[in-house]
């Protein structure tokens, strides 16, 4: 039986009109929409006791209720995922929202209950992610791969599409993989909501420096499994091989 908090929910921000990709969150992915398997996923973690998803679009909040989830009406307006979530978790009562992206349908269930379990255990900790320890030299250079770097405690110091840390005498080393997850006090999700844009955020197109420019600080847990967002026709095409199950004769 599922250990769920009541004080943690997973919202799932899923818009209609991606730009590289349109109506992707009903994408089929082994007869079921991309939503249903990022839906799937959230409600096989054990901490959270609620999954919502947000959405502007009722193509997407009808798929959502036809397979039995709870759909949330958001303003078209949002600017991006977090402004969605933010806007959603106004009409909710639990303390710790967990925002997993609507086009990360290989985000595994234990990824999500790590993200949520420093929030419950650290009152000092705002927000929170996830990283995949690598050493991979191809992938670590490539700028798709967002990397992050922390200190003893395992906040984050910087995340970066360079190849972070810098190996002065070697051309790769160990790094982190961050995976685009996140876990908030209900608090800071609004505080983070109202902050502005930033340099460094502009600069590597990575909302999360925005929070570390303003100061605050973000807790990264290291996890086992990777996952892949779904940007591209050739990013859904790679995640269908990877969840469809091949039709036995």
């Amino acid at each position: 039986m599922k250990a769920a908090v009541s004080r943690v929910a997973v919202v799932i921000p899923s818009r209609y009109g991606a730009a590289r990709l349109p109506g992707k969150p009903l994408a089929e992915i082994d007869g079921k929409p991309m939503i249903w398997h990022v839906w799937d996923k959230a409600m096989k973690a054990k901490i959270p006791a609620k999954v919502v998803v947000a959405t502007d679009d009722e193509r997407i909040a009808s798929a959502v209720r036809g397979f039995g989830g709870i759909a949330v009406m958001t303003s078209p307006d949002c600017v991006s995922g977090t402004d969605r979530v933010a806007e959603a978790a106004r009409g909710m009562d639990e303390e710790i929202l967990i925002n997993l992206q609507g086009d990360e349908p290989l985000m595994d269930p234990s990824v999500i209950d790590a993200v949520a379990a420093p929030l419950l255990s650290d009152p000092d900790v705002l927000m929170s992610t996830a990283a995949l320890p690598g050493d991979d030299p191809a992938e670590f250079m490539r700028p798709s791969v967002v990397k992050v770097v922390t200190d003893d405690k395992g906040d984050a110091l910087y995340f970066s599409r360079a190849p972070i840390p810098h190996y002065r005498d070697e051309e790769a080393g160990p790094y982190r993989k961050h995976l685009g997850i996140y876990g908030y006090r209900r608090d800071f999700l609004f505080r983070v909501a109202r902050l502005s844009s930033s340099p460094l955020e502009k600069a590597e197109r990575l909302e999360q420096l925005r929070v570390l420019q303003a100061g605050y600080r973000i807790r990264v847990v290291d996890v086992a499994h990777d996952s892949v967002g779904v940007d591209t026709p050739e990013d859904l095409k790679a995640v269908k091989e990877k969840l469809c199950v091949p039709k036995t004769r």
